[in-house]
């Protein structure tokens, strides 16, 4: 305890960082405030089909915008559009040799493609709000009087809902450069904390409703610690290759010679191939209005992720598409060239394309158990929900918000221990740093 209190001390002496997290908790207050503002229109005392009605995907979005999509607020479309279009624009710098060639502009062609995402993210922001008018307004057809206005109502609504995710958009950036850690990610994991002790506490009313539930209870929030252990191990998990520096001697002094390590990430993706898959079975919803009630079969199965055809077809995809993103972002002849401009080598292999291929096929390897791990962890909710947890908490039990929330907090954690180093205090932890989601794309040098 007295090592925490120094350590608080510590962290608050340091002007730059002090300034960092008032800036940031100013930010995070601002939106927590915003997601209570209800849209023109709306009496929000009318509203009897809120975020407790919300299950399977709406009850997800619900979670990512921290209750905001139940209440109809200014703010109830988030963040997620402009992580859209932020991942539609990252594939595109890999797959276009157009935005290749921008990439490679270094910063004006960083501020090129920061304007094109949020040209996207306009687009995609009015397409959503669109759907979430409708769903609005079905939700209005058994609620009389909770719409004021039709027309009128759908043209400000469809314009405020814009000008709420631009301006959390706008908050993002922000926290980013002023602020601590990623903003985007600080925003989503802000959004679903925010749900955490409403349905902490409805988990534990609906347990201890029943005799001898409450011990139920305590075994839940046992294994959900343990959940939470092991998405720690499997972000931070690194398959470590053997690499030797060549030495040369440069007037009396030696350089080289040592013996380093290149952390290969196994799950070098990150939280993208879960978001990807939830992206993809969402499109069918925004066709919809977000009126998923009353919906039976194939497009049942899609929208209630305790079914076990969504548990399938959502496991298939997270695999798929960890392997492609890891494609993607992840260069073997890259990290091969770099070994070999710097003297560097892998004891038994030849440098050059041998090194390329041997780096591919680690990687393939430790891939595949990282892709069934990640695709295990987001259909934990559903087996959560199916075995007695109620839909609202079962989100905590795995998928993206669990992930979102331990890389966020590692992250975080991370550049206040950078910051602590820096100016010679010690770091938070006595038996080695905290390492975030940092995925080894080339040998540090």
């Amino acid at each position: 305890m007295k090592k925490l209190i120094q350590t608080l001390k510590n962290i608050w002496s340091i002007e730059e960082l002090r300034g960092k997290i008032l800036f940031t908790l100013m930010m995070i207050a601002i939106y927590r405030v915003g997601s209570h503002i209800v849209l023109p229109g709306i009496d929000p005392n009318a509203m009897t089909n809120g975020g407790e009605g919300n299950t399977g995907i709406l009850g997800l979005i619900d979670a990512f915008s921290g209750g905001s999509f139940s209440n109809a607020s200014i703010f109830a479309l988030g963040i997620m559009p402009y992580i859209s279009a932020s991942i539609f624009m990252q594939l595109m710098t890999v797959l276009v040799p157009s935005f290749q060639k921008m990439q490679k502009e270094g910063e004006s062609g960083r501020k090129k493609i920061n304007q094109y995402t949020r040209y996207l993210t306009v687009a995609v922001t009015i397409l959503q709000a669109s759907a979430y008018v409708g769903y609005l307004e079905g939700l209005a057809q058994g609620s009389p009087g909770m719409i004021y206005g039709n027309y009128p109502f759908l043209l400000s609504s469809i314009l405020v809902l814009t000008a709420g995710t631009m301006f959390v958009m706008w908050m993002g950036e922000k926290i980013t450069d002023k602020g601590l850690g990623n903003g985007t990610s600080l925003i989503i994991m802000i959004g679903i904390v925010a749900r955490l002790p409403q349905n902490f506490l409805q988990e534990l009313s609906a347990k201890s409703v029943r005799n001898g539930q409450i011990l139920v209870f305590i075994i839940e929030i046992a294994i959900l610690i343990a959940i939470i252990m092991g998405c720690i191990l499997l972000i931070q998990g690194v398959r470590k290759v053997p690499v030797n520096y060549a030495k040369q001697i440069v007037g009396n002094r030696q350089f080289g010679g040592a013996r380093q390590f290149l952390p290969l990430k196994v799950n070098s993706a990150g939280v993208m191939p879960i978001i990807f898959a939830q992206a993809i079975i969402f499109i069918p919803t925004i066709f919809t209005n977000f009126n998923t009630s009353g919906q039976s079969g194939f497009f049942a199965a899609l929208t209630d992720h305790s079914n076990i055809w969504y548990m399938v077809i959502y496991s298939i995809v997270v695999i798929g598409f960890t392997f492609l993103y890891t494609a993607l972002i992840f260069n073997p002849k890259q990290i091969a060239d770099n070994l070999k401009q710097n003297n560097g080598f892998i004891p038994g292999v030849k440098p050059g394309q041998p090194t390329a291929d041997y780096i591919g096929a680690i990687m393939d390897k430790i891939t595949f158990p990282g892709a069934v791990l990640l695709a295990f962890v987001g259909i934990l909710p559903g087996i959560a929900q199916r075995l007695g947890v109620t839909q609202q908490f079962s989100t905590f039990f795995g998928g993206t918000s669990l992930l979102i929330m331990v890389g966020v907090i590692l992250d975080t954690l991370q550049q206040i221990e950078t910051q602590l180093l820096m100016r010679q205090y010690d770091g938070l932890m006595k038996s080695g740093r905290i390492q975030g989601r940092q995925t080894a794309s080339a040998v540090q040098m």
